[in-house]
């Protein structure tokens, strides 16, 4: 059929319009493809004071929160990570990493844990009580020291972060909450902790490479075991997750209510009200989050400083189209949206290993510290 010149030309400028458009979004979707995301590093010290959270990116990269210093670093660990085996059992991790040390387990904390999504290799964040802040990895039975002095690395200060001074109303320190937790997602780097602003608890959203800009906002949550709506509590732990084809925050606050909030939401410089979908209990803290599937059923795994780990269904999630806004009638009660407590008790740090194995840090009833991986027989 005959198509008048104008039509064929509309029809290529179109063409053309797609395959630009479809270009330019292959480069900045979350893939990064040839991107070199390390553009910029520089070689040195980076001065980490303290490891606080920290999550693997794309290219060998390595996110740190620092909370002491309200900053994020990102290190090239290309060259330090080696393929490791799925399965894992080391017991008496802390008394290991103490005497590797010259030290004893009291003066040291384990403050995170992450895996290489490619070797499968696990990562230790380790706090001395000096103040050093130290990385290992597992290498079969072994914990080696990958240094942090003198790395490839680039590194943002936050804006507008708690002061260093500021204190709760018990006099305890709120810097440790600059960063409470950390997690990349699609050329994002995501944090929560408290701002020095009236409404304190956080959201941040920091594209990566870093650039002169940093956005976020604060959060408002209805604390069922507290009765009220705070502004102030930090998110625990959280992870981006995708519920009813949406991409979603979902974040645990300390004693212990299950929030969820879009992502569409979460605009720079907005106060945003969660949805709490759960209340699990107080006299409890929240310690990791991950997500996990067995089949096509997805789960999330929730470590906790006094509950068992617990296990909950994203489709029970997804379904809950009711919030919590008045308190639980008893005391360590639990409300909305269900859940089984699997059984693990004493679960200190999970890493998602693959989409049915992770890996947990755990102290066992004989009061030792044992390192494991699992899979998805508990799933």
């Amino acid at each position: 059929m005959y198509k008048p010149k104008t039509e064929s030309i509309m029809r290529h400028l179109t063409l053309t319009l797609l395959f630009i458009i479809g270009f330019l979004s292959s480069l900045f979707a979350g893939d990064p493809g040839d991107v070199n995301l390390k553009k910029g590093f520089v070689t040195g010290d980076p001065e980490i004071k303290s490891i606080s959270s920290m999550d693997f990116g794309p290219q060998n990269l390595l996110f740190i929160g620092d909370a002491t210093s309200a900053s994020v670093i990102a290190v090239d660990m290309s060259g330090k990570s080696e393929e490791q085996s799925s399965e894992v059992n080391i017991k008496n991790v802390d008394k290991t990493l103490a005497m590797q040390l010259g030290t004893t387990v009291d003066q040291i904390e384990i403050t995170d844990m992450a895996v290489h999504p490619e070797t499968k290799q696990i990562f230790l964040a380790v706090q001395h009580s000096s103040g050093k802040s130290m990385l290992f990895k597992v290498e079969g039975e072994k914990f080696v020291s990958v240094p942090l002095d003198e790395v490839s690395h680039s590194k943002q200060s936050l804006v507008d972060a708690v002061a260093e001074d500021a204190e709760d109303r018990r006099g305890r320190s709120l810097r440790q909450w600059a960063i409470s937790d950390l997690n990349y997602e699609n050329g994002k780097i995501m944090l929560t902790g408290l701002s020095n602003k009236e409404f304190g608890s956080t959201f941040r959203s920091i594209t990566f490479p870093f650039t002169t800009e940093q956005a976020y906002g604060s959060l408002e949550i209805y604390h069922a075991a507290h009765g009220q709506y705070e502004t102030q509590s930090p998110v625990k732990t959280f992870m981006p997750i995708t519920l009813n084809d949406e991409p979603y925050i979902i974040a645990s606050y300390t004693c212990t209510p299950l929030v969820v909030f879009p992502m569409s939401e979460l605009q720079n410089g907005e106060h945003t009200k969660g949805r709490t979908v759960a209340e699990l209990g107080n006299w409890n803290t929240p310690l990791d989050i991950i997500e996990l599937s067995n089949g096509d059923e997805r789960f999330v795994l929730l470590a906790n400083s006094s509950r068992a780990l617990m296990k909950i269904k994203v489709k029970d999630i997804e379904t809950f189209s009711d919030y919590l806004t008045s308190p639980v009638e008893e005391r360590s009660a639990t409300d909305g949206v269900g859940f089984i407590a699997l059984p693990f008790v004493n679960v200190l740090q999970l890493a998602k290993m693959s989409d049915d194995t992770f890996a947990m840090l755990q102290r066992n009833s004989a009061g030792e510290l044992v390192l494991s991986t699992g899979g998805n027989r508990w799933l």
